[in-house]
């Protein structure tokens, strides 16, 4: 992360609750506090958290103006995990492997929304590109409510050379693409999945297309024809889960 901050009251809370002593101090706006607040500072007590008030305008300048809601995490900085890390955190509710690699998203927000879901859906964990993407921000990590902090994320320089890696070790390469011709409700998941979404534009770019054994598409019947690469990796990966936790 470029800067090892959290900001946000339900991430904030969630980094307390799963990884206080990853927490080096806790900082609040002074005045305003509601029960809300009162309890997320109580909770950092009860765990050793040191506890520092401010002025409102300092933790704005801190998080450069973000919608902070008067609290603010210093944090160690963030640790990125190795494919290798990912390949081997298999989740003992899914009958399988799970990795949700993101080509080129550029939306900080979007990328958290993705990390977030592929958490709740059983992840192993994330594949992003080192450059030329959105990376895991604070802003990420606020969008994610803090499930980047509980989620293994690699950073790799070539997306086409990291599906090229997955795919020597099994897994199998399914890509969201508007123009697919497999339609999830008939795609039967492998033991060990790869799902690629693209960037907010343009989707997944041609030559990390052309490394996928699948292009699913998700049926709609509005007059738009195109998703938010969040809502469509959600979808997909509802999809993939709900099938490797079925699988007998």
């Amino acid at each position: 992360m470029a800067r090892s901050i959290i900001y946000g009251r339900n991430p904030v809370r969630e980094i307390v609750l799963d990884d206080p002593s990853g927490v080096e101090k806790l900082i609040a706006a002074a005045g305003g506090r509601g029960e809300t607040m009162a309890k997320l500072l109580d909770l950092a007590a009860s765990r050793g958290i040191e506890i520092e008030i401010k002025d409102r305008s300092a933790l704005d300048r801190l998080t450069d103006y973000a919608p902070h809601q008067g609290v603010v995490a210093l944090v160690r900085p963030f640790q990125e995990a190795t494919l290798e890390e990912i390949m081997a955190c298999r989740k003992p509710s899914l009958k399988g492997d799970l990795v949700l690699v993101v080509d080129g998203v550029m939306d900080p927000r979007n990328l958290g929304a993705l990390i977030r879901t592929a958490h709740c859906f059983g992840c192993n964990g994330v594949v992003i590109p080192r450059h030329r993407a959105a990376g895991v921000t604070a802003a990420a990590v606020k969008a994610s409510a803090g499930a980047a902090r509980l989620t293994k994320v690699a950073a790799v320089t070539n997306i086409a050379r990291g599906l090229m890696f997955l795919k020597e070790r099994g897994f199998w390469i399914y890509g969201a693409d508007v123009e697919g011709k497999d339609d999830i409700e008939d795609i039967t998941f492998e033991e060990r999945v790869a799902l690629v979404v693209g960037s907010e534009g343009k989707g997944i770019r041609p030559l990390v297309k052309r490394k996928c054994d699948f292009l699913l598409k998700i049926p709609m019947i509005g007059k738009v024809q195109s998703l938010n690469v969040s809502v469509a990796g959600g979808i997909i990966m509802y999809t993939a889960c709900r099938a490797m936790t079925r699988r007998g």
